[in-house]
């Protein structure tokens, strides 16, 4: 187990960058799609895509036991939503990451009778699954942070509160909105590391939405995305002080 997880630490930088090209080139066909790209230079880049995304899934065949070791380590948090969040999450990634070996395994020709499809479609739902979570997570701690910002600007007692008071329920809604709006700007601007978290989050779940059929949109916003989310992963790596702690 620990030889797998100091081979997945070890490859996944290059993983990331080879989840870049990806969807790089996805991202690039789509385009030289739409602006009248000859057919042969398109196969080529469909070709090229194919490629890197095998010797991509080459560089995660270590990552179900990197995955289940941070699921040990998760079920020891104090706070019960982040144990939860967590280690529910990383065991969904387990899996998938699993599902994804499997996978390798049938486009490499070792296993050649698998039903590719069935499998593709298990893993994007193992993953979607860890999204959701995740993205639960960052709420989670954003309203976290909001109330503990709130708290520290409410007014002293003994002051006047009809100062504060709106002249009807809808412009009470309003600034209501208004200052949770801007705690919410405050908030990720002063955690980077939550700000990254929530954009690549926010960017990765629109994969399988897509590729589950649950919202579909086209190969350019997906490669968008999906090199967004890259580069992000890339940032944390190179700056670890980006990385969303636990």
């Amino acid at each position: 187990m620990d030889f797998w997880v100091q081979f997945s630490s070890q490859s996944q930088a290059k993983e990331r960058v080879f989840r870049a090209a990806q969807y790089a080139c996805t991202l690039l066909g789509y385009t030289l799609q739409k602006n009248g790209a000859s057919a042969d230079f398109l196969s080529r880049i469909k070709q090229l895509e194919a490629h890197v995304s095998l010797g991509r899934k080459l560089f995660r065949l270590g990552n179900s036991a990197d995955a289940l070791e941070s699921a040990k380590r998760a079920i020891h948090l104090p706070d019960v939503v982040l144990r939860f969040c967590i280690t529910v999450s990383n065991l969904n990634r387990a899996m998938y990451f699993a599902c994804d070996n499997i996978l390798w395994a049938g486009k490499s020709g070792l296993l050649p009778h698998m039903d590719q499809e069935k499998w593709s479609q298990r893993s994007f739902r193992y993953y979607f699954f860890a999204l959701i979570l995740n993205l639960s997570r960052d709420a989670y701690e954003i309203r976290l942070l909001m109330e503990r910002e709130a708290c520290g600007k409410r007014p002293k007692v003994g002051e006047p509160r009809h100062a504060f008071r709106a002249d009807s329920s809808l412009q009470q809604l309003v600034l209501r909105l208004k200052v949770q709006l801007h705690l919410l700007v405050h908030v990720l601007r002063s955690n980077p590391p939550l700000l990254v978290d929530v954009v690549k989050n926010a960017c990765d779940i629109f994969i399988p939405l897509d590729k589950l059929g649950l919202y579909k949109t086209n190969p350019g916003f997906v490669g968008l995305c999906g090199l967004t989310s890259s580069i992000l992963s890339i940032l944390t790596i190179v700056h670890p002080w980006l990385k969303l702690k636990p």
